[in-house]
């Protein structure tokens, strides 16, 4: 499957059954995908008149309790960021899927990771942030759809889907897994009244105790996501003295240029982050006795780094390599491995 149909499969699969959206290049095959396929199982899909009109919609269809998403690009996620800062501060699960491309502006429709600081560093107004998941495969692709939308009704949070415009439209074998949808209990849903008192959705606290005690809520909620689901992957971490970090489709490159270096001698290991928020620093911070140095790998101009040179606290020194728009060669990551090693006096 190409990774943006296994994608919108996922989340058929997890029991998505409203897809709300508007059409931007390299994400679009995921709203064609649902279009067709969301109708088969009793679903809606709704092309929006405006991306902000789509987010809103989701809004509405999250605050019933139904299982929702929507999907964008770069510029398209920035025009529903304050829709995404209602629906965390009303903590509405639903699943938000970015198929990001290079910017800033309307930049290209080339690969890139250069939306990284838009997802998590709360691209919207106000103290929330979003589950980040970032799949490295097409395979990934379906199985974080899945989770997504377990991780969304769990926490009552929006989860983001961070991937690059190569994953998304990349075509890979892909194996479609036995999945039972969860049931959880929604007893806050906007599902009419009979018998009982009405639910009301509001994100409007004009009382400064009352807003201080609001956000004190969701950070208690970001507190406890921290604690139970930073996730990372070790690659040859072991003994590693230059540890690189990479996620997404590029880490399986940077994971390529390892392994070569490791056959040479060079003591180098992967830490490939799953979720970019929590960032799992923990795993950095696991590596640090043998590591004396860290290398961010990144389709950006650098944006990752910083939260890797937050994990390392200056305990290490921490250099960048990155390009935009282009997926660099195994080869030429390993070159800017060895750069880094030499001029750290690790190789």
């Amino acid at each position: 499957m190409k990774g943006n149909e296994a994608l919108a499969e996922g989340a058929v699969i997890a029991g998505c059954r409203y897809f709300f959206g508007y059409p931007i290049t390299p994400q679009s095959e995921v709203a064609e995908y649902l279009a067709r396929r969301l109708p088969q199982v009793g679903g809606v899909f709704l092309q929006a008149e405006s991306e902000l009109a789509a987010i809103n919609m989701v809004y509405g269809g999250a605050a019933t309790g139904a299982r929702v998403m929507t999907g964008s690009s770069g510029p398209g996620l920035s025009l529903k960021q304050e829709g995404i800062s209602f629906i965390a501060e009303a903590e509405l699960p639903c699943v938000i899927a970015n198929i990001s491309r290079g910017g800033p502006g309307l930049g290209g429709i080339q690969p890139a990771q250069s939306d990284y600081m838009q997802a998590c560093k709360g691209g919207g107004h106000g103290d929330y942030h979003l589950v980040v998941l970032a799949p490295s495969s097409v395979q990934e692709m379906m199985d974080f759809a899945i989770e997504a939308f377990d991780l969304a009704d769990r926490y009552r949070t929006p989860v983001l889907i961070m991937s690059e415009g190569m994953l998304g439209q990349m075509m890979e074998p892909v194996e479609v897994r036995d999945f039972v949808t969860p049931a959880y209990e929604k007893p806050w849903a906007v599902t009419g009244c009979a018998g009982r008192k009405p639910n009301i959705v509001n994100t409007l606290h004009l009382p400064p105790d009352e807003l201080e005690a609001r956000n004190h809520v969701l950070a208690a909620k970001y507190a406890r996501l921290q604690a139970e689901q930073k996730r990372a992957e070790l690659f040859m971490t072991e003994e590693a003295e230059l540890i690189v970090v990479a996620y997404g489709l590029l880490s399986r490159v940077a994971k390529k240029a390892v392994a070569d270096l490791r056959a040479q001698g060079l003591r180098v290991g992967l830490v490939r982050p799953i979720t970019l928020w929590p960032f799992p620093d923990t795993f950095l911070e696991a590596c640090m006795p043998a590591a004396r140095a860290f290398m961010s790998i990144e389709i950006s101009m650098g944006q990752m780094v910083e939260d890797v040179r937050l994990a390392v606290n200056g305990r290490a020194p921490v250099d960048f390599f990155g390009r935009i728009g282009v997926v660099p060669s195994p080869r030429e990551v390993r070159d800017a491995i060895e750069d880094v090693a030499k001029r750290r006096g690790l190789a």
